[in-house]
């Protein structure tokens, strides 16, 4: 049954969606009503919940042309920090479950991914590439404190000197430095740190169980003093809600020690939309016509435009404005780079017991 929560604020503290939608592979929907049974008694507070997924393949396959990598890897189903906007939300319902409220407490770990991705590397014909892994859910977000996958996924990766980027806005990445730094110092790492709002009220509402835009600052900060190059991702740019923070994420990135900068425009695919536009008008009433007008300017009229060239970049002149404002801004700050393309000549298979041993 798909409870309305709505009018259960307690329900769903320091969560981001409002509703659990219904999935949309079901032939059969319920919605909740009142039996006219009165209570005042109020459900308890969701919890999130975890569950264990055995993988038969590590490593996910793209080709994309909006895309830099071709590979990326998910510890991870679903992400407890909640991000309203996340465009990842819609793919809650191959597992049968709610893009809304299930998405962000009915979590999936993939205790034996380190473990297939050691075998998918060692296959001979096996083509080294940069593996990006936090583009779908966060490889940092809190249940990795306790469960360590993405720890053992680098310690993979190290092992093989095998080029990784990752995506996080989890301060949790600081933990793993000491495999992060050597990495670095060979060429085989970059981070992206997201940085969406210097607003602590906002950042609490739009994505309610993130570290604070100032704690994300700091990581930056403590990546880059140990030789990680850090680039700072403006990202969602929401209008008429965070836009006007450009310039000022730009500048406090930049004076932490971030070396490149990128940004890209709110989307709102399939479900998110819907999600999206039902907590904007709960957490921001007063502007929420304003911000859905602004959104539908970006994307041809409509919530979401999926075409590729203009999904993440936007249309029209608010998004040609953005565009303007970003490159004078990262410019004026040093962020305006390409980083170096990541070292594959260093890849090798670790020997592994059973192996002949080499004459030389």
């Amino acid at each position: 049954m798909v409870e309305d929560m709505t009018s259960r604020y307690s329900r769903r503290l320091g969560r981001g969606a409002v509703s659990n939608p219904h999935v949309r592979f079901d032939r059969q929907q319920t919605t909740a009503f009142d039996d006219g049974w009165y209570s005042e008694e109020e459900l308890p507070v969701l919890r999130t919940q975890v569950r264990d997924e055995q993988i038969k393949q590590a490593i996910s396959r793209n080709t994309s042309p909006d895309l830099s990598f071709d590979r990326s890897v998910n510890p991870y189903r679903g992400c407890e920090h909640g991000c309203i906007y996340c465009f990842a939300r819609p793919s809650h319902a191959y597992l049968g479950l709610s893009p809304g409220l299930d998405f962000e407490t009915q979590l999936v770990a993939r205790p034996n991914v380190a473990q297939q991705l050691h075998t998918e590397l060692s296959k001979p014909n096996y083509v080294p590439a940069t593996i990006a892994i936090g583009t779908n859910t966060d490889p940092y977000q809190p249940i990795e404190k306790s469960r360590k996958i993405m720890r053992e996924v680098l310690s993979i990766l190290s092992a093989f000197n095998h080029p990784v980027a990752i995506v996080t806005k989890g301060t949790l990445i600081e933990r793993d430095i000491d495999l992060l730094a050597p990495m670095a110092a060979k060429g085989l790492l970059r981070v992206g740190i997201s940085v969406t709002t210097l607003s602590n009220a906002t950042s609490r509402a739009m994505e309610p169980r993130v570290p604070s835009p100032a704690a994300r600052l700091r990581s930056i900060q403590r990546l880059t003093d140990a030789g990680v190059p850090v680039r700072v991702m403006v990202s969602p740019v929401v209008p008429a809600l965070t836009d006007h923070e450009l310039e000022g994420i730009l500048a406090a990135a930049a004076k932490v020690g971030a070396v490149a900068a990128s940004s890209i425009v709110l989307r709102l695919p399939r479900e998110v939309a819907g999600l999206f536009e039902e907590w904007l008008r709960s957490a921001f009433s007063d502007r929420a016509d304003r911000v859905m007008n602004r959104v539908r300017e970006l994307h041809g009229g409509k919530s979401y435009d999926p075409e590729f060239g203009k999904r993440m970049n936007g249309q029209g002149e608010w998004a040609k404005i953005m565009r303007q404002r970003f490159r004078l801004a990262a410019a004026q700050h040093g962020l305006d780079r390409s980083l170096p393309a990541l070292r594959t000549d260093l890849f090798a298979r670790p020997p592994q017991s059973g192996d002949q041993l080499s004459l030389f």
